[in-house]
């Protein structure tokens, strides 16, 4: 007995993957790296940073007669952008050195703006530091402090409490008028948005003081009302009302049409597709539009100083005596030659700065969402609507189709059919005949064996829901074969 020769099963060829092969540049050019920062754009930054500091102060000290620190740093910076436009050309076209020239520039300038307010915060920080570590600085007022008095006593809790209440006065004031006027001017378009829109950004550059003199001469002297926290707030609301209005308008203008008209399609209405699309769209941009407002009328001193007065004593009545507001006692207490007052106005300044932040940060609390991003109270809101949904779906469902098992002869369940079908009443029933007793001939198309005339319902008035069902008037046609029988 012979064993059966073992046959080989031939190994499956395996799939290989070729090495990938760099396609030629056309025309044997060198490919550009888009990188964004280079070894080579590092090297000749410094390069010229080094070499122009070196220039500038060899021209400075041994060449030409200048000196001072502005014309030591105009010079070298001109000189640096030489310098950094000659090392860059070397490896790039001209395309490319404009480019890096341009950027050079613009970060520069970015640089200089953010140490310029770096310097203006710490600066401040550092002359108040000696009034903010006091309690008392934040709860007192300047009712018995004075000029010789120690930093352990008074305060500035009247300025922060009157800035407060002439801020959240203009607020209640510019916020509703400016976005509704903003809204105005890009939804109704015509000779008079045009005017409006032309005074608004007239009043933009409006002077303070002008404000101020205007509120003192309408509301003080021609209305009677005394030098008070709400003059005051009236003040800021002229000052505030421009920038509201022209950012608001901006941001409004940049929502795409097509969302209006997709709303307008839907058979929106006007009012509807501003509250629900325009304005939601638009929410972040409408907050930074608050933002600017805000920072324009809080940081203002004359037209306080003429509507509210100047007073040392904490006042939370904002239609009587006068109310003091933070940049307003800032510059009453730097003006005093003594160190205590200095640090106090220095320390009311840091708060002011405080506070700005603090409205900023809530602002942009409420308006920071992008559009279609909602908050957890709406998600939950969204999440409930659904789930009713679910369920009146599914109980639709387990009913059985349209129709089946209702008595159409009844109005209630005629109107619920009418609901669910999507159709009007008076289709459900016409005067074509009886076909059985008490029973309705629904509404058949034209052509279906039929006269083409239209029918029409005639349906008594309904009573009572559980008083005896209203009977439904079936007129007999002549056109009906079956009316004869």
């Amino acid at each position: 007995m012979t064993a059966a020769p073992e046959t080989e099963i031939p190994a499956r060829p395996r799939t290989t993957i070729p090495p990938a092969v760099r396609a030629a540049a056309p025309g044997g050019e060198r490919r550009r790296s888009v990188a964004q920062l280079r070894a080579s754009d590092v090297y000749a930054m410094a390069g010229a940073a080094a070499a122009a500091l070196a220039l500038t102060w060899l021209l400075f000290a041994r060449l030409l007669p200048f000196n001072g620190a502005v014309g030591f740093v105009v010079v070298a910076y001109a000189l640096f952008l030489g310098l950094y436009a000659l090392l860059v050309s070397f490896d790039e076209d001209g395309p490319a050195v404009a480019d890096r020239i341009a950027a050079a520039v613009v970060r520069s300038l970015g640089a200089v703006l953010l140490s310029v307010l770096v310097f203006v915060v710490s600066f401040t920080l550092w002359e108040g530091r000696k009034a903010l570590p006091h309690l008392n600085f934040f709860t007192e007022d300047m009712r018995l402090a004075g000029p010789l008095e120690p930093l352990s006593t008074g305060g500035i809790k009247h300025a922060i409490a009157g800035t407060l209440i002439e801020i959240t006065i203009a607020l209640i004031i510019t916020v509703p008028a400016g976005l509704v006027c903003a809204v105005f001017l890009n939804e109704v378009p015509g000779r008079f948005a045009r005017f409006v829109r032309t005074i608004v950004e007239a009043m933009t550059a409006l002077p303070s003081i002008v404000a101020g003199l205007f509120i003192y001469a309408t509301v003080i002297l021609t209305l009677g009302f005394p030098e008070s926290g709400f003059a005051a707030g009236l003040a800021l609301s002229v000052m505030m009302l421009p920038i509201i209005i022209r950012a608001s308008d901006v941001v409004i203008r940049l929502v795409p049409g097509t969302l209006r008209e997709a709303a307008y399609a839907m058979g929106t209405s006007r009012w509807r597709t501003v509250w629900h699309v325009v304005l939601p769209t638009a929410r972040s941009g409408l907050a930074t539009a608050v933002i600017l407002g805000t920072a324009r009328g809080i940081g203002e001193t004359s037209p306080v100083l003429i509507t509210a007065g100047f007073g040392a004593e904490f006042n939370a009545n904002a239609f009587s005596d006068p109310m003091v507001s933070l940049p307003l006692a800032a510059l009453k207490l730097v003006e005093s030659p003594e160190p205590n007052m200095i640090a106090r106005g220095f320390g009311a300044a840091a708060t002011l700065l405080v506070v700005v932040l603090a409205l900023f940060v809530v602002a942009r609390s409420i308006g920071g969402r992008g559009p279609g991003q909602l908050t957890r109270r709406q998600q939950h809101r969204r999440v409930v609507a659904s789930r009713k949904d679910a369920r009146r779906f599914s109980a639709r469902t387990q009913q059985g189709p349209p129709g089946v098992g209702l008595d159409v002869t009844s109005p209630p369940a005629a109107g619920r059919l009418a609901r669910m079908l999507r159709v009007p009443l008076g289709a459900l029933f016409v005067r074509r005949g009886p076909v059985g007793a008490g029973r309705a001939v629904p509404r058949a198309p034209y052509g279906a064996g039929r006269a083409p005339r239209r029918s029409r319902t005639s349906i008594q008035p309904s009573a009572p829901y559980g008083a005896v069902p209203p009977r439904i008037s079936l007129r007999k046609s002549a056109q009906d074969p079956r009316s004869s029988s």
